[in-house]
């Protein structure tokens, strides 16, 4: 298996490293705990309400305890970056893609050596997608081509192409046999995973599609493009039960918006999403009336590439200059967004 042996590191010790502690606000500390990567981080998940997982330009997978700010493991087998990182909500299997063309499978507390190899593009693979019961992966690549695998044996089930559909991103409808996809084609795609065929299209935007997240009562979806000077850049919802139908965009990034996704919902607040942007820029919006409620800058980190959601008051943002924010959401006196930790 050659550098897919390499051994992965952990925590056993649950050692802790805080490097510094720095002023956010007045009263207001922000703890930085020890890197989870050694380069640009690129894509973030939450594998249950402790831990999540990391990919980046080092390329390495990385398990880390977003509470307690401890590193749980390392893993190293991509021969090139990490493009993306996916997983079951807490299962003990995570999958990464790269650009080395392949995607892997591993599993929480075992050696560095994958647990499946998943090869099968030309080129980059920027989406990956895990089915609601955790037997399917899907992967899609700037070859143009999806392919839908068998988790456990490692089977390539389907494989298609569609001219210049340059995948982004992948994300499966909860309790459901679908699959949406953005591309750099403008196009937001909907595929059937019984057969990997379009089973629907929503209209064409004006720009790349980045990024795409789904609800989880799989109601909405929505969508983020690229952009500039504030052109483009803005999130999209669409009702998946009338597919097509553009419910409200989403305006006041000023580049491309990386990242979009929903909040997990509470019964005192209003539906929340979540952006991200390459301005420094994280948005919380309300959802229905696409109101931005609160804007945190992150001044000096660079692109903000990812987000995920800790937990109903937590946000995990990857950039590219600074590591992982690890954001908290409060609703005191109105809406507030804050950086409390880094790694």
């Amino acid at each position: 298996m050659g550098k897919l042996q390499s051994k992965a590191r952990r925590s056993t010790s649950m050692y802790r490293a805080v490097s510094a502690v720095e002023e956010s606000a007045p009263g207001q500390k922000v703890v930085r705990y020890s890197a989870a990567h050694s380069d640009a981080v690129t894509s973030v998940a939450t594998l249950n309400s402790e831990l999540c997982v990391s990919g980046g330009l080092d390329k390495t997978v990385v398990v880390y305890n977003w509470k307690s700010g401890c590193l749980q493991q390392t893993f190293q087998g991509h021969t090139r970056d990490v493009t993306k990182v996916a997983c079951s909500c807490n299962s003990r299997a995570l999958f990464s893609a790269s650009r080395d063309k392949t995607a892997l499978m591993w599993t929480l507390d075992s050696d560095a050596t994958p647990v499946q190899r998943f090869s099968g593009h030309d080129l980059v693979v920027n989406g990956l997608a895990v089915s609601p019961d955790g037997s399917l992966l899907c992967t899609g690549s700037r070859d143009n081509s999806l392919c839908l695998w068998d988790v456990e044996t490692g089977e390539c089930l389907q494989k298609t192409s569609i001219s210049r559909n340059l995948v982004t991103h992948l994300c499966w409808i909860p309790e459901d046999r679908c699959i949406v996809q953005t591309s750099e084609d403008k196009m937001i795609r909907i595929w059937d995973s019984r057969d990997l065929q379009v089973a629907h299209t929503f209209p064409p935007k004006n720009y790349i599609q980045m990024h795409c997240d789904v609800s989880q009562d799989g109601h909405y979806c929505l969508t983020s493009s690229n952009g500039f000077g504030g052109q483009g850049c803005e999130a999209t919802l669409w009702d998946l039960r009338q597919t097509g139908r553009m419910v409200c965009e989403y305006r006041g990034h000023q580049q491309s918006t990386a990242c979009c996704l929903f909040l997990p919902s509470t019964l005192t607040a209003p539906p929340l999403i979540g952006t991200s942007s390459h301005d420094c820029r994280v948005k919380i919006w309300n959802r229905d009336t696409a109101a931005c409620l609160a804007t945190l800058s992150l001044d000096g980190s660079g692109p903000l590439s990812s987000l995920a959601a800790g937990d109903a008051s937590s946000l995990l943002c990857a950039s590219f200059n600074t590591g992982i924010h690890l954001l908290r959401v409060t609703s005191s006196g109105g809406l507030e967004l804050r950086e409390v930790a880094g790694f």
